[in-house]
């Protein structure tokens, strides 16, 4: 089934600019599965209770036909070749690709849930999903 599948991406290490133009040619490079629309990017404070840089935030469309489950793992692939290592939970991080959703597709797992359930904590998300669906 091709379905259109919502991806944020977010930098606060390193080269933020370069780490978000790599995702999203990595993005564009997904089998079965090409990019569709790219919100604008902004900056954002960052969430949870670590001190830590500044975000640089955008979201990408992309039509797949790639499970949920399939694309998760390619995610973390792309997030691993950018240096993104997993320690602390809200930490900074070179790379962080999420699900937030797809047009059609819903997945409730104890390690994936789509749509992403900080949807509603997350206005940025919000504001760039509205931008990408005007563009649709």
């Amino acid at each position: 089934m091709i379905d259109v599948a919502y991806i944020a991406l977010g930098s606060n290490v390193g080269d933020r600019d370069a780490h978000l133009a790599r995702a999203r040619a990595a993005l564009a490079a997904l089998p079965d599965s090409r990019v569709v629309a790219e919100s604008s990017i902004e900056e954002t404070a960052p969430l949870g209770p670590i001190d830590q840089p500044s975000f640089l935030n955008q979201m990408v469309a992309v039509e797949t036909s790639l499970a949920p489950r399939d694309l998760l793992g390619h995610l973390h692939a792309i997030e691993a070749r950018e240096g993104r290592v997993r320690r602390a939970r809200w930490g900074p991080r070179t790379l962080d690709l999420d699900i937030v959703c797809f047009d059609r597709q819903t997945v409730d797992d104890p390690d994936l849930h789509v749509p992403h359930r900080e949807i509603p904590n997350r206005p940025f998300w919000q504001r760039e999903l509205d931008e990408l669906r005007r563009r649709g």
